[in-house]
This record gives structure tokens, C-alpha cells and sequence, in this order.
């Protein structure tokens, strides 16, 4: 697709208002959440207060212990993927690029592999697509894919920085859109 320059001046002004909404955008206003959506973030639920969560232990690769309050302080992507999830690789490469532009000491994308997935199978699904920049935490027993009421793989749960639920979104997105970073951004700053 070639943008003529009318197009890449429209592209600069949609950027320079979400990141001006986001900017302005209080994280514990939904509302003003609300008004950083558009149709790539259609299915994303904001919740009106934070949601405490219940259990949250999930193991690393090796199988060693973690849970999720290792990451208060920082907002939070939870993804809950699968090794057989079509719609899940469609969308990891994006959640990558999150991590890749965003990451850092404020924001972290953290993937949980939950239910059957070996870990051959996992090193492989990232492989093949090109992530190495995401963890390979699992949830072999979906204890925690349970206590969160997962229902569909992928499924995505935002976390503000005390480990609260403050949106959730249930099957693929498009995370690389503006509307994502806004909302994001707006998190990580509110």
C-alpha cells in the first residue's frame, strides 16, 4: 500500500490526537479510556473500578514458582495463549513489538502458555514466528486461567500497578494500533 503525502499527514494527525488523549486520559476514568477506543479495540472491556485478583501463581519455563505480584509496579499485558491457537500467532508478533517499543520499568507484556503445552512446542511456536523477547511463563494446570475466568484462548487481562484487573479482552486484537498504544500509554501515565 503506498500512502500519498495527504495520507501520511492524516496517519500524523490520528497519532498526534490519540497520544494527545492519552496523555490527557486519568487511568481510573474509564470513560476517558472509553474515548481512546476505536474499532481495533472493539472488544476490549474496561472495567468501571479495578478487580482484585484471585490466585495467581503460574510457573517459568523451567517450572519454577512465580506469581503475579512479582510485576507490582508496573501496568501489565497478561496474555493467555496456546501453542494450538491460530488466532494467538496471529497477534504474538504484535504483542512483541509492545514489549519491544513500550517495555521497560513502567509496562512489561507478560505471555502465559496455559493449559497442555510442551515446552518443546512452545520454544517452537515462538520460534517459528520470530519472538524472543517475551517470557515463556506457563499455567500447565490452568490454575490461574481458572481463578481469572478465562473462557477463550487468547485471551488478554490489563493490569494496573497494584496487580489490579482494569480491562480485559477476549480473543485476538490488533495491539499494534494507535488506539491500543493510546490506551495503553494513558495507563502508564495515569
Amino acid at each position: 500500500m503506498k500512502l500519498t503525502r495527504r495520507g501520511l499527514n492524516v496517519l500524523a494527525v490520528a497519532a498526534a490526537v490519540y497520544m494527545g488523549l492519552g496523555a490527557s486520559a486519568n487511568a481510573a476514568d474509564p470513560a476517558a479510556l472509553e474515548a481512546l477506543r476505536d474499532a481495533s479495540m472493539e472488544k476490549l472491556v474496561l472495567h468501571p473500578e479495578p478487580m482484585d485478583l484471585g490466585e495467581t501463581a503460574f510457573t517459568d519455563f523451567d517450572g519454577g514458582p512465580l506469581d503475579l505480584a512479582q510485576y507490582h509496579g508496573k501496568v501489565v499485558l497478561l496474555n493467555f495463549w496456546a501453542t494450538w491457537c491460530a488466532p494467538c500467532r496471529k497477534e504474538m508478533p504484535m504483542l512483541s513489538d509492545l514489549q519491544t517499543g513500550m517495555g521497560g520499568a513502567d509496562f512489561e507484556v507478560v505471555t502465559l502458555a496455559t493449559g497442555r503445552n510442551p515446552a518443546p512446542s512452545m520454544t517452537r511456536f515462538f520460534d517459528s514466528i520470530g519472538i524472543d523477547n517475551l517470557p515463556l511463563h506457563r499455567d500447565p494446570d490452568q490454575a490461574i486461567a481458572r481463578a481469572m475466568a478465562v473462557r477463550g484462548l487468547p485471551t488478554t487481562v490489563i493490569l494496573n500497578r497494584q496487580g489490579q484487573e482494569v480491562a480485559r479482552l477476549e480473543g485476538d486484537a490488533d495491539w499494534s494500533s494507535a488506539s491500543a498504544k493510546a490506551i495503553l500509554a494513558a495507563l502508564i501515565d495515569g
